[in-house]
């Protein structure tokens, strides 16, 4: 199976190796990022790739950034909605504001924003329908230490995977989510040396490749019509998720 997916976060990180992985096996993939020059790098001189340069919180260039796409497409099947950030381990009071509301413009806001357009475009297209996968993670069900920001805006990810789920069924658009733990990219190698634990500690934990996580998207996006995975957690075998804390 092959069609049109929209990357968001695929300046590097699960959003790079999910969009070479789809650009690999023949699909059309638009490629949201702030950092033109990171998506050319994970283009990689592609043609099937569209850059799309956007910053997922603002409603002006996601709204430019589909246009864009669908004026090349003329139709989407998938958005893997997977842009998001986070803070450094700290608890509540040590949470400045600003640096609150930058995780929530991000995961809650940008995620809204490009679930939105997606969803629109979904919906008016003939035939109708198309595929959401949101990006949750393993903070989706159980915090680290100092993860406030992160954890919340996570949970609100969760409802929004259910919500759409449900309002999408009229109209044939599928959502799920994805939750992962411990995929290694860039942004998570600084991690590599120890992960802070609920009893305190710093301790080293198992990692995945993250091809492994591009994959399992790759699988979600592939699911025939009137098939969904709602949710899926795919992690490192052996770090410490059931029994955490």
């Amino acid at each position: 199976m092959s069609g049109t997916i929209i990357v968001t976060g695929a300046s590097g990180g699960i959003g790079r190796a999910t969009a070479r992985l789809f650009l690999q096996t023949g699909w059309q993939v638009g490629l949201i990022g702030r950092r033109p020059e990171a998506l050319e790098e994970t283009a990689d001189g592609h043609d099937n790739a569209v850059i799309l340069p956007c910053d997922v919180a603002s409603e002006d260039q996601v709204t430019a950034a589909f246009d864009t796409a669908l004026s090349r497409w003329g139709r989407l099947d998938v958005l893997f909605n997977n842009a998001g950030t986070w803070l450094i381990s700290v608890t509540i009071d040590e949470i400045g504001f600003d640096q609150w509301r930058e995780v929530m413009d991000v995961n809650i806001n940008g995620m809204f924003l490009c679930a939105r357009a997606a969803f629109a475009q979904m919906r008016r297209q003939e035939p109708q329908g198309g595929r959401i996968i949101n990006n949750g993670s393993i903070s989706a069900h159980a915090p680290r230490p100092g993860s406030v920001a992160y954890t919340t805006s996570k949970h609100a990810v969760t409802g929004m995977t259910r919500s759409l789920s449900l309002d999408g069924r009229p109209f044939n658009i599928a959502c799920g989510q994805i939750d992962i733990g411990n995929a290694l990219t860039d942004m998570t190698a600084g991690q590599a040396q120890g992960f802070s634990q609920a009893d305190g500690s710093i301790r080293p934990e198992p990692t995945m490749d993250v091809q492994d996580v591009a994959r399992s998207v790759l699988h979600m996006a592939s699911m025939p019509d009137g098939a969904n995975v709602q949710f899926m957690t795919v992690m490192a075998t052996n770090m410490p998720f059931v029994g955490r804390g």
